[in-house]
This record gives C-alpha cells, structure tokens and sequence, in this order.
C-alpha cells in the first residue's frame, strides 16, 4: 500500500476519483491510552474491550486486538492481505513500473508493515502517526492512482485480518473488535484523503466483495508481483524449507486468488494440514497467559531496519528521496 512509482511529471492528483466524490473532513478522536490495563483472567483484554465504544474509542481497541491480542495473528494476515491486492491488474501495474517488488521487495514489506504499525501504535493523530500518514501521502502524491483501487487496499487492512482471526485466531473477535477496525481504517484513509469511502462496516465490505468479483482477473503484472512477493515469502526460511512453503502458500489463497494470478490451485490435502497448524497453534496460544506488552510496532522479524523502533523515526521509512 505504500509502495509507489519513482517520481514523474504528472501534476494529476494521488488520488483520482470523479468529479461528485464526497470529500469527508477527518473527524477528531481521543489517542489510544499508551498504559491500558486488562482485567483479570485470560479474557482480561475481552472485558476491557466491551466497555469500551468501537466508534469514539476504536484506536484504543484496535491497539488491544493488534498489539496485545492477535500480534502474530496481524502480521501473518496483512501479509495475505497485501498479497491479495497483487491480484488486480492495475495495482500490480503500477506496483511492476517501479521494480521495487522486483529489486527490494523486503523493504517494501517492512515499509509498509512498520509505517502501519505506527499508525495502531501511536495512533493516526499523535506525532508518529501523523508523521507515518506524511510519509504515506508523500508516496502515494507521486503518482494518480485510482480512487477505487485506494478504498479496496485500505478495506484489506480493516476486514482480511478480521476474516484471518475467525477462522485462526485463539478466541472469536468481539463485536466491538470487528466495529473498531472499520472505524479505525476509515478514519486513516480519510487522512490519506480517499474519496467516498462507505460509512457503515457492511456497505464496505459489500464494497470489498463486489470490487475482488469484478476486478480479479489475470494479468501478466500480477503473476510477475505474486512471483515476487511468493519468492519474498520463502526467503525468510532455510532452502530445504522452500518447497513446502510455496505449497503452504498455494493451499491457503483461494481459488480467485490463484486463477488472477496464474498460480496452481492448492491442493485440499495441503489446505487441511496448513489449516490444521494454525488452529493448533490457536489452541496452544489460548493457554498462554495475556499479553501485558503491545508488539504493533515492534517487529523482530523486520529485517530492513534493525532494532526498529529504536534509533528510527516513521520519515526514515519508505522509498528514497530522489
């Protein structure tokens, strides 16, 4: 989502949208509480939660569910999320123009994974955050982008890893959890200036169904960046490793998926040992005790920026300067 062209003429606008799109003013909340207590028991996190408002109180939630709850759950998820946007012709077009997917494709995963992270961590009005959107909008600025395909990547984060947790996580999502996401994401892409972006949880999701049934199509681009990000995928495992996690790959995208990118149909076999894997590791981690520390922003498997957060700033994340 922030990975973006290198920089051009064009005086167009970051984000195209047609003449009548609603231009909504960014509405003003409290920033997530940097010190959240739970309560006691496992489902202390839950208890805090459902006290809380998914509308007025959505970052201090959605920095429970991300950083405390489901941490490893959101990362592996916005992997797939961000892998499913790869499956439209002209996000992969412009994300193959810049061969930076090609060239530096690790970086461009911690780019946007971290530049993220700050925005659950910190919140999108503190100074990080809206350093983090600066960076963001400074990208995205290069270049005239589709107002459509903005309000689809941004509806992958609100919803793919809410999908991802009902069928994977630990413990089912509470309602407040799921309203969260979405307010928390529409109010991010607002700041990004995204046209039109719906006002209730179901209008965009609807939204999010009708765009993958109508814009998923093969194209040589998306085989190109699926390739690339795939490749990504099975570097971070030894070379003995390698085989299986592409078929681990293949078994977990669906059908749409594959056929948009060319990629084989998973086999049922694979789908059910992976799927498998991931609810045993939900029925380990449900005996773990909570957790106390937020790990949104703190990502040890980030490879580009050492020890990140300590020593970097969210404006020293993203392409280079030209």
């Amino acid at each position: 989502m922030t990975t973006t062209p290198p920089r051009t003429r064009s005086r167009k606008a970051a984000v195209v949208a047609s003449p009548a799109a609603r231009i909504e003013k960014a509405g003003t909340f409290t920033p997530p509480d940097r010190e959240p207590r739970p309560r006691r028991g496992r489902m202390g996190w839950v208890k805090v939660i459902e006290e809380l408002d998914p509308v007025t109180q959505h970052q201090d939630i959605h920095r429970i569910t991300a950083g405390y709850e489901f941490p490893w759950d959101y990362q592996r998820s916005l992997e797939f999320a961000l892998f499913r946007t790869y499956c439209v012709p002209t996000i992969s077009a412009l994300l193959a123009r810049t061969g930076e997917f090609e060239k530096r494709p690790q970086k461009r995963y911690d780019d946007t994974a971290l530049l993220m992270a700050e925005l659950v961590e910190h919140g999108y009005d503190a100074e990080r955050g809206r350093e983090s959107l600066r960076n963001i909008n400074r990208m995205h600025g290069k270049y005239s982008i589709d107002n459509d395909d903005m309000l689809y990547v941004l509806s992958t984060f609100a919803f793919d890893p809410l999908d991802w947790i009902d069928r994977y996580g630990w413990r089912r999502l509470h309602p407040n959890e799921r309203l969260a996401s979405f307010h928390f994401y529409r109010q991010v892409g607002i700041r990004m200036g995204i046209k039109d972006i719906p006002e209730t949880f179901q209008e965009y999701y609807r939204f999010k169904q009708e765009y993958e049934r109508t814009r998923f199509v093969y194209s040589d681009d998306n085989h190109a960046i699926g390739t690339y990000t795939l490749r990504l995928f099975q570097s971070w495992y030894p070379k003995p490793l390698r085989g299986g996690v592409e078929k681990i790959v293949y078994s977990l995208i669906d059908d749409r998926m594959a056929a948009a990118f060319g990629f084989p149909k998973g086999s049922a076999r694979m789908r059910a040992v992976s799927e498998g894997a991931l609810r045993a590791r939900s029925a380990l981690v449900r005996r773990f005790p909570k957790r106390r520390a937020s790990l949104s922003a703190s990502n040890p498997s980030n490879r580009t920026y050492p020890g990140y957060p300590l020593g970097y700033r969210p404006r020293d994340l993203g392409v280079e300067q030209h």
